[in-house]
């Protein structure tokens, strides 16, 4: 696209991104109502520019499950079409290259296996059928080849295996029938990273398998040996992409002997057809996102610069395939780097930024240069794919009132256009308040920002408890995206107003700010949390004597700290949550986190783990307080929920403990979650406001 273009573009967002408050007159919106959504996810646009693939996942509260199908919508706008049915699981649609088949990931025959099917749904047929399974299925630009993941026993591989070994199907089916049918369940390690956030490690490793599409001649590995690779990563970027001429394949790898202590992730190349892998990133920190542009010349990712640490400011590299030479793009920003796509002629790239609670658009030439703003509203893109002519830009679109839908841009101008509804009937029945801003003045002179949600039928002359909900990290942040987990109009149509703050560590507001945490836990960051207080009980509004915080994982411990340092809350509540600094250090596995966060392990720097440990200051506790934890939480463990709930009984604080059996670090499954929310908002129901009959919160 030209400069006039993106002027059209810029114009056609600030329309397309306005996001206003629903009539007065409408239901609150309950849990009950958030579980009717339609979770839209994975937008993939045909290479024709025709039809856009993408999944909906919804929620079967009865059978406590959350079915995925797949569906296509016209380019031009129309009602979309569900393409699958059988199977509770279909995900990850990928178009071949000629626009005439759609791949996909499906648990249809019992296993998750890779399949194909026309664009219209009909002539499904299976493309794999591994012993081990098969996931995250990618095709090569030719539409010859598949890649995907597989957790295969290494133990199978020809000795000395190099990639492009064989992948021996027989042998992995024999290794699985002998663990099931084994009655020794003992685990043995030499080694750390046994388990990692739900499960522990055993004897199969994630591997990069390729196939022809057609399944003629053998499976092969191109990731060979005992890692896992590409690596665990809650970051939801692509681990590993086809060259545009199908000739190789780049991933992300960890190969550090230590995976526990190490964010040291390189991309590698490899061929397709196998031969010796090649390193082509010697970052000390992370790199990953590997994205080629359509002429093969460069590659695109994501890097962070300072090893060990995990929230390092995201950055966005180019690197030169011919001559080696990396450059870092978009650095004068000072934010993280999101979501990212290559414009069609190779020049340009369109990336999103973390940026004060939203997700903005933005464009830089690929060699460098002058940064362009796209797009900047009051609500959060995503995912954006360009037709081949680049008139058409396909995008993600969410807020904290709206959850995602899929959109179109046209370089002609005008308002956006949606090209899905699926939520607009459900969203109609109810009142979803948009998020204010609003800020305090830090200590160093830094903005704090929080956001803002009024209950239903908001009246400024009653004064209403308010809800303070911590986020997790610390390197978080709220903003302009959707929550299924921390759903701030659930609780506000509990008849809370809720005010989510963004203190010291929070991302979204520079580097500095961000790394501002970084052995200062309990510091700044609870002072930001308390001026924000300070400033939201002398709203006209608000009832300061009905104050409630709720927080998650480090919101957990700063839940658990405010415990230790403020009887100001009528009522808490610690979920997943560190109690116990020294504990948790010695039990989670990824040591990388404690040993930068707290400069060193305990025994190494045992004075700032004292000091900045809520357990230090168990003998001021008082506040009532319930603690749910998950017992699969391998990243906070689940003891640290139970130490916290021995202290509050030994002190006789009133206080309740939930735990999950079948939970990580999230609640996730449907009849968990729904009776998590129940309970949350029961316990601060009892101490900000006796319930009503309707099981609303009376704001008088």
């Amino acid at each position: 696209m030209k400069g006039m273009r993106i002027a059209a573009l810029c114009a056609l967002f600030g329309a397309a991104l306005t996001v206003s408050a629903q009539p007065a007159a409408k239901a609150p919106f309950t849990f009950d109502a958030m579980m009717k959504l339609d979770r839209i996810d994975e937008p993939q646009l045909s290479p024709d520019g025709k039809l856009v693939a993408f999944t909906v996942q919804t929620v079967d509260l009865p059978n406590n499950t959350k079915p995925t199908q797949i569906y296509v919508v016209p380019v031009d706008g129309g009602t979309p079409q569900r393409l699958t049915n059988d199977g509770n699981s279909n995900n990850r649609p990928r178009w071949t290259p000629d626009s005439k088949r759609i791949v996909f990931v499906s648990d249809r025959s019992n296993s998750s296996q890779i399949w194909s099917m026309n664009p219209d749904g009909s002539d499904a047929k299976p493309l794999t059928n591994l012993p081990t399974g098969a996931d995250g299925v990618t095709v090569s630009p030719d539409g010859k080849l598949i890649l995907m993941v597989s957790d295969v026993y290494p133990e199978c591989e020809p000795p000395n295996a190099g990639p492009g070994a064989e992948y021996d199907p027989v042998c992995n089916k024999t290794k699985l029938d002998q663990d099931a049918a084994s009655k020794m369940d003992a685990r043995v390690y030499t080694s750390l990273l046994y388990r990692h956030w739900t499960q522990y490690q055993g004897k199969r490793r994630r591997h990069l398998l390729i196939q022809a599409f057609d399944g003629s001649g053998k499976i092969r590995d191109l990731t060979p040996g005992d890692l896992n690779t590409p690596p665990f990563s809650l970051e939801g970027a692509e681990q590993y992409v086809f060259s545009p001429d199908s000739i190789e394949v780049t991933y992300v790898a960890n190969t550090d002997p230590d995976a526990s202590t190490s964010t040291n992730s390189d991309l590698f190349t490899v061929a397709a057809a196998g031969g010796e892998a090649k390193r082509i990133t010697t970052n000390p920190g992370a790199d990953e996102g590997p994205l080629y542009s359509p002429d093969g010349k460069f590659l695109a990712y994501r890097t962070q610069t300072r090893g060990g640490y995990e929230s390092d400011q995201w950055r966005l590299a180019v690197l030169d395939l011919g001559t080696g030479k990396m450059n870092s793009l978009a650095d004068s920003l000072d934010r993280w780097i999101e979501t990212y796509t290559w414009s069609r002629d190779s020049t340009r790239i369109f990336f999103t930024i973390d940026d004060h609670g939203t997700n903005p658009l933005m464009m830089i030439p690929a060699a460098g240069g002058a940064i362009r703003a796209i797009a900047q509203g009051p609500s959060s893109i995503g995912a954006m794919q360009f037709t081949a002519d680049e008139k058409i830009m396909i995008y993600t679109e969410q807020s904290g009132s709206r959850p995602i839908e899929i959109n179109k841009a046209t370089s002609k101008g005008g308002p956006g256009v949606p090209l899905t509804h699926l939520n607009d009937a459900v969203l109609a029945q109810y009142q979803l308040s948009p998020l204010e801003k609003i800020s305090v003045d830090a200590a160093d002179g830094a903005k704090i920002e929080s956001f803002l949600v009024k209950p239903p039928d908001f009246n400024p002359s009653i004064k209403y408890p308010v809800l303070f909900e911590i986020h997790g990290g610390p390197q978080g942040a709220w903003g302009e995206s959707w929550s299924y987990r921390w759903n701030a109009q659930v609780f506000a149509a509990a008849g809370y107003v809720v005010v989510m703050p963004n203190p010291h560590g929070s991302t979204g507001y520079g580097q500095s700010f961000t790394d501002a945490v970084n052995a200062d836990w309990g510091g700044r960051p609870y002072d930001d949390i308390m001026s924000t207080v300070d400033y939201v009980s002398n709203l006209p509004y608000i009832d300061k004597d009905r104050m409630v915080a709720a927080g998650g994982s480090y919101g957990g411990y700063m839940i658990d700290w405010i415990l230790g340092h403020t009887d100001r809350f009528r009522a808490l509540v610690s979920h997943a949550g560190v109690y116990d600094l020294q504990s948790e250090a010695g039990t989670t596995e990824e040591l990388w986190f404690p040993k930068w966060e707290f400069q060193g392990l305990p025994w190494e720097n045992p004075e700032l783990y004292q000091k900045w440990s809520p357990s230090s200051y168990v003998k001021n506790f008082k506040t009532p307080t319930l603690v749910t934890h998950g017992e699969l939480d391998y990243r906070v463990p689940v003891g640290q929920g139970e130490e916290l709930f021995s202290a509050l009984q030994e002190l006789k604080i009133p206080s309740k403990l939930v735990q999950f059996p079948d939970e990580g670090h999230w609640i996730l499954k449907p009849q968990n979650s729904q009776f998590w929310y129940a309970t949350v908002i029961d316990w601060l129901n009892e101490y900000a406001k006796k319930s009503s009959p309707d099981n609303k919160l009376s704001p008088n």
